[in-house]
């Protein structure tokens, strides 16, 4: 059985590393360990991660309708 060689057409929403918003999950959790796990003091970068995931769902909802489950 050969391997796909290439990559999906969007990444698994199941896998923190395949998502757009990586980048500002570390830097939350870079925060979280600079300032020893203190929440108030990273709360920027929650917000900015948080804004990110909204979005990367929104985007994820107008792709699946335009795809059909019999095509």
């Amino acid at each position: 059985m050969a391997s796909k060689a290439s990559t999906p057409p969007y990444p698994s929403a199941a896998r923190i590393s395949d998502s757009q918003c990586y980048p500002q999950y570390t830097a939350s959790l870079k925060c979280l360990e600079e300032y020893h796990s203190d929440k108030s003091k990273c709360q920027e970068h929650f917000d900015i991660y948080k804004e990110c995931k909204k979005k990367e769902r929104e985007a994820r909802l107008e792709r699946n309708k335009t795809r059909s489950l019999f095509s």
